[in-house]
């Protein structure tokens, strides 16, 4: 049985893991039409896997944004394993393809990596950071959401005073979600907006505590001396907080998405990704870029606007998604 088959049959074990099959298969229907098309091309074309061929597949993998030094490794894998399995027609690599970008993206890590650091007592504080126009307070809020979903009590602190509506916007998702917002007037220290978040959680025998936070990246060296005065105080409150500091990222920004994942891990301690939009983008081989490149596990995905289309990553999931149309039928 081959790589793919394992997956769908993996993915059919139960209603649950078909639906998260399903939702990666159509949020990633761009990235997997551009992809795919591309990779059956090349099949097409080269029956013989040889070294004309794999210098194709490179251009393909880069084009789909997998990142210059991910595809050299993949591919460098590619060629030892088609050696190893004695692989002659084209045609037998397409699961190759697949079961090696799972490995890639894993490497020493193990599934739980993706998992959200939540701690079994006591408060755990997620601290969100991440440029403007990255939907940065909608994931904040579709996260709350999820936390609440699955029994948790959530505050939100509004710790982004700087751009004009910010605070109105976070208000607007805590409604929905049902949870509080904890917020002082616009241009206010974000630091002590943190603390008063902090002070409120626990008084509410609260589980999470969200903390926005200003996207100016232009302003560099002020936004990471405020991230690291925010984080001062999150230490301060509660010792080993925050327990998560996930930055936000666009997937449709591509290798955009890459340098802002490594100035951002260059001055915090970022321990997950956010990448939203990935359903509105053909290059969503940025997930395995930032993954291999900077060994920052992607957390969640925006797989569309619903509240339920935040997912958490799969590797397995977005590997299927991404061949879908390509897997070996029944």
């Amino acid at each position: 049985m081959g790589f793919m088959d394992k997956l769908k049959n993996k993915f059919k074990q139960n209603e649950k893991t078909e639906e998260v099959s399903q939702k990666y298969q159509e949020g990633m229907k761009k990235t997997r039409n551009s992809f795919s098309g591309k990779l059956n091309d090349l099949i097409a074309r080269y029956r013989k896997v040889d070294e004309d061929f794999f210098e194709e597949l490179e251009e393909v993998l880069i084009t789909a944004d997998v990142g210059v030094t991910t595809v050299m490794d993949l591919v460098e894998e590619l060629r030892m394993e088609v050696k190893r399995q004695n692989i002659k027609d084209t045609n037998g690599i397409k699961d190759v393809i697949s079961e090696k970008l799972v490995e890639i993206y894993y490497g020493d890590a193990n599934e739980d990596s993706e998992k959200l650091n939540l701690q079994n007592d006591g408060l755990s504080v997620i601290l969100v950071v991440g440029v403007n126009g990255v939907g940065k307070t909608t994931s904040i809020g579709k996260l709350a959401h999820q936390l609440k979903q699955q029994g948790k009590n959530v505050v939100l602190a509004a710790g982004d005073t700087f751009r004009a509506g910010a605070i109105e916007q976070l208000e607007i998702w805590g409604e929905r979600a049902d949870v509080a917002v904890i917020k002082q007037s616009a241009g206010s220290d974000p630091a002590a907006v943190i603390f008063d978040g902090i002070q409120a959680a626990k008084s509410r025998n609260a589980d999470v505590l969200i903390c926005d936070t200003a996207g100016r990246l232009q302003n560099k060296v002020n936004l990471m001396n405020e991230l690291s005065k925010v984080k001062r105080v999150i230490e301060r409150e509660i010792p080993g907080a925050p327990h998560e500091v996930l930055l936000v990222l666009d997937a449709t920004t591509g290798q955009n998405a890459l340098s802002q994942a490594k100035t951002f891990s260059e001055s915090t301690d970022v321990t997950g990704i956010v990448l939203t939009k990935l359903d509105g983008t053909a290059k969503g081989g940025i997930v395995l870029a930032i993954r291999n490149e900077l060994n920052i596990p992607v957390k969640y995905v925006g797989l569309g606007e619903q509240v339920g289309d935040l997912q958490e990553f799969d590797a397995n999931a977005f590997v299927y998604g991404l061949f879908a149309d390509i897997a070996i039928e029944d």
